[in-house]
């Protein structure tokens, strides 16, 4: 376990977002993510089936549009994807996901997003997640997840 899921310097769980015994699978799974970590992702709500989370668009973010480039977003709500449906405590992993780019995203625009599992049956799951940029919806994304037995090699 690092030392960071331990207080509240978590490098993404923001002060009091997964801090319960159950989300400690998450903490540690967030804790070691260096993608989320790279893109300022900050988790700010994680209970069972349900993640929010935000980041700030940077520079290095932007195309030639002068947008935040596709891969970004689609990161973030990846993430947030991965925290409702690794809330529950057992390993779990994407096993188709869509995305649908609705709006542009600009330089040091907040994007806000939202997940929430719709479904679990067996070990699958979908989850469908929401991005708001200045309360507009900026992108939808859905994903199917699949539990595994241990971590993925």
């Amino acid at each position: 376990m690092s030392h960071n899921s331990m207080n509240n310097a978590h490098p993404i769980l923001g002060e009091g977002a997964a801090s319960s015994e159950q989300f400690q699978h998450v903490r540690e799974m967030f804790g070691a993510d260096i993608a989320s970590q790279a893109i300022g992702l900050k988790i700010t709500v994680l209970e069972e089936g349900h993640c929010e989370g935000e980041f700030l668009v940077r520079e290095d973010m932007c195309n030639g549009h002068g947008t935040c480039q596709g891969g970004f977003i689609f990161t973030f709500a990846d993430s947030l994807f991965a925290g409702a449906c690794n809330s529950h405590g057992e390993i779990a992993v994407a096993a188709q996901v869509t995305i649908h780019f609705i709006a542009p995203v600009l330089k040091g625009q907040k994007v806000h997003g939202v997940a929430v599992e719709k479904q679990r049956y067996g070990r699958n799951g979908i989850t469908d997640v929401t991005l708001y940029c200045e309360d507009k919806v900026v992108a939808e994304f859905r994903g199917t997840s699949r539990i595994v037995r241990g971590v993925p090699q």
